[in-house]
Order: C-alpha cells, then structure tokens, then sequence
C-alpha cells in the first residue's frame, strides 16, 4: 500500500515565560494518509506538547512570525523521533481507518435476509 500523508495544524497553545512571549506550548494537529492506488483516505488527530524550559532564547523565533511549515517540522521530529515508535503507531492507525472504509461491514437484520418472505429478494412460496 503507497500512502501520501499530509498533514496541518488544528490548534496551539502557548504562554508566555521568562521574558518570552507567545511559546508554543503544544501542538494539536491531523495527519491523512491517501492509498495512491484507489485514493481512499484514512486519518489520525494527534495532540503534541512541548518543554517551555526547552526553549532555547537565541533561536527562538517570535509567534508572528512562525510558518506551518516549520511547526509541523517541530511535530515531525517528535513523532519521528528516535527514541519513539508513534510514527509507526500513527502509520498503523490511518492505514486501519483505510481498511475499514474500504471494507465495509453491513449487518443484515433477519427480515432482510434472502430467504425472508419480508425481502425484497425473496423468491420461495409465501408461508400459509
């Protein structure tokens, strides 16, 4: 199965610190994941919270003036990140929500079954 995934952000938190202002404190955001074989999508939403006392005050960067894009790098590399196995916990979730969409599962009460004389489809002699 070849997936795309694309992903964006829903929300942040942030606070202020220290003479900082407006930290990104955590990160709530989806990622989608498209079968490029039969284009059904699967998605997971995710929540990503960050160390205030992590931030480093020479590469910080002011809130107006953050990207998406860079972010979600920030999200990735947590997510991705060596010492953690939830890129594969993501990966496993969209490619199940895939799967379900792509088999669907439709329960048949007994007066829609076939062989029912209440059918639409049934074709026996009507019962006495």
């Amino acid at each position: 199965m070849a997936i795309n995934y694309t992903w964006k952000i829903t929300s942040v938190s942030k606070t202020n610190d220290e003479g900082l202002e407006n930290v990104i404190i955590g990160t709530r955001w989806e990622c989608e994941g498209t079968d490029t074989a039969d284009n059904i999508s699967g998605k997971f939403i995710g929540a990503t919270p960050f160390q205030i006392g992590s931030v480093n005050p020479d590469t910080f960067i002011n809130y107006s003036e953050l990207t998406e894009e860079k972010v979600l790098g920030w999200i990735k590399n947590v997510v991705s990140g060596s010492n953690t196995s939830y890129w594969d916990h993501i990966t496993e979730r969209i490619e199940k929500d895939i799967k379900s969409k792509r088999n669907i599962v439709t329960n048949v009460d007994n007066f829609d079954l076939p062989w029912a004389p209440t059918s639409g489809s049934y074709t026996g002699s009507k019962p006495i």
